[in-house]
């Protein structure tokens, strides 16, 4: 007698068992028997599936086969697997069945052998089990997970369902769902607790689903919209609910220094490629899960979220905040709210969406060869085919071309040339040697020549930096407040005679302490500071005093005598503190009536001081000049209103050269495709390594243009950032609507139409984010503003702001299928976010010069 039983845990080693069972079936008469034993090992091992026979039953037919006698009792009749079930009705399998004693596990081939033979008991359903590929074992799933099933529409109806294998496709069937309707599942453990089946492709068994578990299907809104999440809008229900407007004409709500984002969106939102591979929800079987450079699908589903509700006709404005919060979570830079660039958030986004969805699921390693003098065009194809075979997504399909980099060895003459791909171009501005700097000049004498100048900032009413004459022009930035000031002639280096005193206007402030009860005395630093070369001689106090008058005589006068009051004795003390010069050096004058009027001439001769003085020198006569030596004079608060001219202080007389208009210098975007493909020489920091000289070498590098994308995206670098100065260009580069661009591919020159650009307006610390579009609907060009959409026309869109600008190729271009608004100033459907260009450029800015973020 022979028997072959598969065990319910099946090693995967066992596969050398196929030999013996070979040898048994050309012993072996029975052809049941000599199928299953002559089949091939893998049949039982493949992800099949097995049917359960009760074992009593399989007993009686083993007996059957060894003795060939169907008369005999042993004859097994219909198969029934009466004993397995717990009741005939709803044939419920029995719990804890043992395989072996309660069952048999039999192959799918066999079973049907079995059933075409000896048939089955009416109504006995076959107990069909999927056969589960484990890491180390092959599993029958004897008892599959039973879950109950339900739509977020209607959850009071739930139905229990018992299967092993995918659930999206059943529960559409189950509930009738409108096949191609976009759906995503939900498992709910707990009555609080819900948690999201990303990847709708995997078993039950790999998504980690129990028994008494509830997978809850949704299905999106026509809106954009999911139920479970429905995202904040910027007017009310029933005012969303009745709108319906041009597709893709909708604004995103600036979160909080997220202009930056919502420009790089409505860019990317108008590319009509992208858009439509979204819409038409492509995006979903391509979905890559294991990708440990992607983001598990969550920002590949983010953003299609935010396109479908833009472009769903439903909406006035979009909260882009599950958005927001995907990228901060990926990308730390991004975490909060402050101000960022949108091209940086434009390749980080790029880049994310091409790992969730690239469709190379274990990217292999391949080794990178040198041309070797090989044709330019063999080692091209060979270089986009191995980048093809790692990166494969609808990111490279739109966006991808590619650079041909050649390097050439100073000392040798090696030249290596290598292809490699770009997502975009990042075009240096061509930028002039010449820079135009406004100064304030404080001269001593405005007729005679200056012979010495220091210059310094001047931030706060303080001294920031003073330079050195050596310093580069670099360390001084657009936005410093730059003074240049004349001393007196002569080297102090040399001669050592002169002193260069920092001098600070400050004004006193009288305070009661709330907690002592006592009278303190602050200061406040105001107007203008000042550089004096003082000889060393006159620092003493009174020498000083009378410097700093004749310096300040331009808007400081001296007080009346008439206008003194017995106040003057009083502020003489406020002033001095009381103390007389003899006094600060310990020389009390005798009290005599000869002593009491000598004070008394000295508190007179004290009483038309109007500031006094005070320096970073402990001596009561001279200063002990130190490295960065300073003195501040301080005011009394009526001293200085009495005498003390403010608008004066603050006049300036401009000179010739700020009559000039100031040119504005323009730019064509040739110039800058030229200059970022000119030779240059390779950074001390970024050598490359020579395999003739085997050492690093400081070569020459040239970058050409060897194949273009679909969608060609320049980013125009305005940002200039170096060890001493960051600045913004605010040049205009003026770059055409219809670009025609040739590469080296041996290809017809190709020729693209602008559809989007992004731009950015203010400076380095405060700026602000906007964008023009064109609708691949209608043809129409819209300005977003955050929240706001505006009608444009093609004559406003260059400007010095465009920061990056998008190109769609004519060839790619599909036409508009809806007639562009014929008067949009008079549209009578036009919704209130949706304004009209009445005046041309003048609503343009209007738009522009709005509060920034």
């Amino acid at each position: 007698m022979y028997s072959f039983v598969l065990t319910n845990s099946i090693k995967k080693e066992t596969r050398n068992l196929a030999v013996i069972c070979q040898s048994l079936a050309a012993q072996i008469k029975d052809p049941l028997l000599q199928f299953w034993l002559s089949s091939p090992m893998e049949l039982f091992l493949t992800n099949t599936c097995r049917y359960l026979v009760e074992r009593r039953w399989y007993e009686q037919w083993k007996e059957y086969v060894v003795t060939g006698d169907q008369n005999s009792s042993s004859f097994p009749g219909q198969i029934d697997n009466t004993e397995l079930f717990e009741e005939l009705d709803s044939y419920h399998l029995k719990e804890r069945l043992v395989e072996n004693e309660d069952f048999v596990l039999i192959p799918a081939e066999a079973w049907c052998n079995l059933l075409a033979w000896y048939g089955m008991v009416d109504d006995q359903p076959a107990l069909e089990r999927k056969v589960v590929d484990l890491p180390s074992t092959v599993k029958v799933e004897v008892y599959p997970v039973e879950i109950f099933l339900c739509l977020h529409s209607n959850m009071e109806n739930v139905v229990t369902a018992q299967f092993s294998h995918t659930i999206q496709k059943v529960m559409m069937k189950q509930f009738d769902v409108v096949e191609g309707a976009e759906t995503r599942l939900w498992m709910k453990s707990s009555d609080t607790c819900c948690e999201r089946l990303r990847n709708v492709h995997v078993n039950v068994l790999d998504s980690s689903l129990s028994s008494g578990m509830t997978v809850i299907m949704e299905m999106r809104n026509e809106d954009g919209t999911w139920p479970s999440s429905r995202p904040q809008i910027m007017n009310s229900v029933e005012e969303q609910e009745s709108y319906r407007g041009q597709p893709g004409v909708c604004g995103l709500t600036n979160l909080g220094n997220t202009c930056f984002m919502n420009s790089a969106l409505q860019c990317l939102s108008n590319t009509p490629p992208l858009t439509e591979y979204f819409l038409q929800s492509a995006y979903l079987e391509e979905l890559n899960f294991t990708n440990p450079l992607g983001m598990k699908g969550e920002i590949a589903e983010a953003y299609a979220d935010v396109i479908k509700q833009m472009w769903s006709g439903r909406h006035y404005s979009v909260v882009p905040r599950l958005f927001k919060t995907k990228v901060g979570h990926f990308a730390s830079q991004f975490l909060g709210y402050q101000q960022h660039d949108s091209q940086e958030l434009l390749s980080f986004l790029l880049d994310g969406l091409h790992e969730d969805l690239n469709r190379v699921k274990n990217k292999e390693y391949i080794e990178l060869r040198d041309a070797d003098g090989r044709p330019d065009q063999e080692v091209a194809e060979e270089a986009w085919h191995n980048h093809r075979r790692r990166n494969n997504s609808v990111i490279v399909d739109t966006f991808h071309g590619l650079f041909k980099s050649t390097l050439v060895c100073p000392e040798c003459r090696k030249v290596s040339v290598t292809f490699d791909p770009f997502c975009y171009l990042s075009v240096p501005l061509p930028v002039s040697k010449d820079r135009v700097m406004e100064v304030f000049f404080v001269s001593l004498d405005p007729v005679a020549k200056p012979v010495q100048m220091v210059v310094a900032d001047v931030f706060n009413h303080r001294f920031y930096k003073i330079y050195h004459a050596d310093e580069s022009l670099s360390c001084i930035l657009d936005r410093d407040d730059i003074f240049v000031y004349e001393l007196s002639s002569g080297s102090v280096e040399e001669e050592g005679d002169e002193v260069v005193l920092a001098l600070y206007l400050r004004e006193r402030s009288h305070y009661r302490d709330s907690g002592s009860g006592s009278s303190s005395c602050g200061t406040s630093l105001f107007g203008h500071p000042l550089l004096m070369a003082v000889p060393r001689v006159q620092c003493s106090r009174n020498a000083l005093y009378h410097l700093f008058l004749q310096r300040l005589a331009r808007y400081v006068r001296p007080p009346d005598p008439s206008e003194e009051d017995e106040d003057d004795e009083e502020l003489y003390k406020i002033q001095t503190n009381g103390v007389s010069d003899e006094e600060e050096k310990g020389e009390c004058p005798p009290q005599t009536n000869e002593g009491q009027a000598k004070r008394k001439g000295y508190q007179a001769r004290r009483r038309k001081l109007l500031f006094s003085i005070h320096s970073d020198y402990t001596s009561h006569s001279h200063c002990q000049l130190l490295s960065q030596p300073y003195v501040a004079i301080d005011w009394d608060p009526d001293m200085k209103k009495k005498c003390y001219n403010e608008n004066e202080a603050e006049k300036y007389v401009k000179h010739q050269s700020m009559e000039v208009p100031h040119q504005q210098t323009t730019v064509q975007l040739q110039e800058c495709i030229e200059l970022f493909t000119t030779v240059e020489i390779l950074e001390e920091e970024n050598p490359w390594y020579c395999p003739i000289c085997k050492k690093h070498q400081l070569a020459t590098k040239k970058l050409d243009l060897w194949s273009l994308p679909e969608v060609l995206i320049i980013h125009l670098k305005r940002f200039s950032y170096t060890k001493y100065s960051r600045e913004k260009l605010d040049i205009i580069v003026d770059f055409p609507l219809r670009l025609v661009i040739s590469c080296l591919s041996f290809t017809p020159p190709s020729r693209y139409d602008l559809i989007a650009v992004s731009n950015h307006y203010g400076g380095l610390r405060d700026g602000h984010y906007t964008s023009y579009a064109r609708n691949k609907d209608n043809g129409q060009w819209y300005y977003f503003d955050d929240n706001k959409v505006t009608y444009a026309r093609e004559e406003q869109i260059v400007t010095n702001a465009a920061y990056l600008l998008f190109y769609h190729r004519q060839d790619k271009i599909r036409q508009p299928t809806l007639p562009p608004p014929s008067d949009s100033s008079s549209s009578p459907t036009q919704p209130a976010n949706v304004t009209s260009h009445k005046h041309g450029m003048e609503r343009a800015t209007s738009c522009v010069n709005m509060e920034t973020d």
